[in-house]
C-alpha cells in the first residue's frame, strides 16, 4: 500500500474503484447527441441564449421553438392543473411559434452549434407552401442544424391556418409534405406527431412512406384545462375568453407511452422513435426507452423546475445501466415492447390475489373502502381485536386497486396463486378450445 505524508504523519492513501460509465450516446435517425436527453421544441428553447445554457446544464440535444413566419401571441398563455396538492400536474398552452424574426433565429443556431459542435441542435419548422418549406429547409442547414423536426402537431392557432394537427392527422397530406422535405433536406428528417387521432399508426407509416428518418410523439392534446367558475371563461383567458390548447405535463405520458409502443410494435414500421409526453425524471425516460425510443425530449419539467433537472435524469440512468450491467443505449431500447400485447393474448389463467403485512399496516382501511366501493368486495374488517383488514382470497380477483390506494410502500403485495389451470388466452380458447378457469368475484 502506498503511504503519503501530510502534516507530519504517515496516512495510509485509499484508491477507490469505480466501474466504467456505459456509453449514453443517441443516435435518432443519424441525430447523434451526447445522451438522449434533448429539449422539446418549446418556450425553454425559443434562443440561443437559452439553449446554450441548457447545454451547459448537461442536455444533450434541442429542438429549436418552431421556425415559420413569425406570428403574434397572446397574453396570457399557460394554464396548470393542480390535484390534492400537487401543482401543474397537467399543463396547458395556446402560445404559437416563434414571435422572434427568423435572421435573428437562424444567427443563434449558427452560434449555438459553433459553440457546442458535439450537441444536437434540431431546427421544428412549420411554413405551409412546398417553396417555403424549400426555402426554409435551406436555411436551418445553412446555420448549421443537425436535423429538421417537421411540427405536424400543434393543435391549436396553426392548425385553424392549415398546419400543424391539419397535416398530422391527414396521413396522405403528412406524407406529402414529409416528402417535400427529405428531398429538399441534406440532414436527417423527423416528423413530430399529432396524438389527436384514433390510431397513431396510419401517421407514423405516412412519415416513413414520406422518407422520414424518424418520428418524433407525442404533441400536446387538445384540450380544456379548466374554467374559471365566476367569471365563466375558460383558462387561460385572454380577456373574457378564451380557446382550447395543447395538453402536456406528467398526466399525459400513459397516452405518450402507449402512442410509442403501439409504432415500435408495428412490424412495418422501422424508423427511429423520440419520445415526448410527460418525462418528468430518468425512469419516465427509462419507461419510453424500453417502448422504443431512442431519444427523449423533455418540454414542462424544465418550465416548472428549470434546466438542471437533466442532472438527475443523466445520474438516474447512469445508474439504471450500471445496475442492470448495460454498456449503451441499444442493450435496452425497445426492450419491453414484445411484452406489449393484444388483450386477446393475454393469460387469463394467471392468477394473482392480495396479501397484507400485518407488521406494516397502518389500519387506515382505505384498501377496505376502495374494495367495497369500487372493486370486487373482498376485503374485510378484522373479525378479531387487529385493525389489520382480512382479504377472502377466493373473492380476491387481483384487481391492484387496494395496493394502489395504499399509503404504505410494499404494505400489500400481489401474489401469484398456483391454481392448477395451464396458461389460456381468449384467442386460444376461441381458436383451440383452451380450459380457463372458473371466474372468481361474485360481482366481477
Amino acid at each position: 500500500m502506498q503511504l503519503r505524508k501530510e502534516n507530519a504523519l504517515l496516512t495510509p492513501f485509499t484508491c477507490t474503484w469505480e466501474p466504467e460509465m456505459p456509453d449514453l450516446t443517441s443516435n435518432t435517425g443519424g441525430i447523434i447527441s451526447p445522451n438522449p436527453f434533448w429539449l422539446a421544441s418549446a418556450p425553454p428553447t425559443n434562443s440561443g441564449e437559452q439553449i446554450q445554457r441548457a447545454f451547459d446544464a448537461g442536455w444533450g440535444g434541442a429542438v429549436w421553438k418552431t421556425l415559420g413566419q413569425p406570428i403574434q401571441n397572446v397574453s396570457s398563455r399557460f394554464g396548470g392543473l393542480n390535484w390534492r396538492g400537487t401543482r401543474a400536474v397537467g399543463f396547458n398552452n395556446i402560445e404559437l411559434i416563434t414571435d422572434r424574426p427568423l435572421e435573428a433565429n437562424f444567427r443563434e443556431i449558427y452560434e449555438t452549434k459553433k459553440k457546442f459542435p458535439k450537441h444536437a441542435v434540431i431546427t421544428s419548422l412549420m411554413v405551409e407552401t412546398r417553396a417555403e418549406w424549400k426555402d426554409i429547409i435551406k436555411r436551418a442547414i445553412d446555420a448549421g442544424s443537425d436535423g429538421l423536426e417537421l411540427n405536424f402537431g400543434c393543435p391549436h392557432g396553426m392548425c385553424e391556418r392549415g398546419m400543424g394537427s391539419a397535416v398530422g392527422q391527414e396521413p396522405a397530406v403528412n406524407q406529402e409534405i414529409t416528402s417535400w422535405a427529405v428531398e429538399y433536406s441534406t440532414i436527417p428528417v423527423l416528423s413530430k406527431l399529432t396524438p389527436n387521432v384514433g390510431d397513431i399508426n396510419p401517421h407514423g407509416m405516412a412519415s416513413q412512406a414520406g422518407g422520414a428518418h424518424g418520428v418524433s410523439l407525442i404533441n400536446t392534446i387538445k384540450s380544456i384545462i379548466g374554467v374559471d367558475i365566476n367569471t365563466f371563461v375558460p383558462v387561460p383567458a385572454v380577456g373574457n375568453k378564451s380557446s382550447n390548447g395543447g395538453y402536456c405535463g406528467a398526466a399525459v405520458k400513459p397516452i405518450a407511452l402507449h402512442m410509442c409502443a403501439q409504432l415500435a410494435r408495428n412490424p412495418q414500421f422501422n424508423i427511429p422513435i423520440s419520445g415526448i409526453g410527460g418525462i418528468s425524471n430518468w425512469k419516465d425516460a427509462v419507461e419510453f426507452m424500453v417502448l422504443g425510443a431512442s431519444s427523449v425530449q423533455v418540454c414542462t419539467e424544465v418550465m416548472l423546475r428549470g434546466y438542471r433537472v437533466v442532472e438527475d435524469m443523466i445520474d438516474g440512468l447512469n445508474n439504471y445501466m450500471l445496475e442492470h450491467k448495460f454498456e449503451k443505449l441499444d442493450d435496452f431500447i425497445g426492450k419491453a415492447v414484445p411484452a406489449y400485447d393484444d388483450w386477446g393474448n393475454l393469460d387469463l389463467n394467471y392468477e394473482i390475489v392480495a396479501k397484507i403485512d400485518a407488521d406494516a399496516c397502518i389500519g387506515c382501511n382505505l384498501c377496505q373502502v376502495a374494495c367495497h366501493d369500487g372493486a370486487h368486495q373482498c376485503i374485510h374488517p378484522n373479525p378479531g381485536e387487529s385493525f389489520v383488514p382480512v382479504v377472502d382470497e377466493d373473492e380476491c380477483v387481483g384487481c391492484n386497486l387496494c395496493q394502489i390506494v395504499c399509503p404504505v410502500d410494499g404494505c400489500i403485495t400481489m401474489e401469484p396463486v398456483d391454481n392448477g389451470f395451464a396458461p389460456a388466452s381468449w384467442n386460444e380458447h376461441l381458436t383451440e378450445g383452451a380450459v380457463l378457469r372458473p371466474k372468481k368475484g361474485s360481482h366481477g
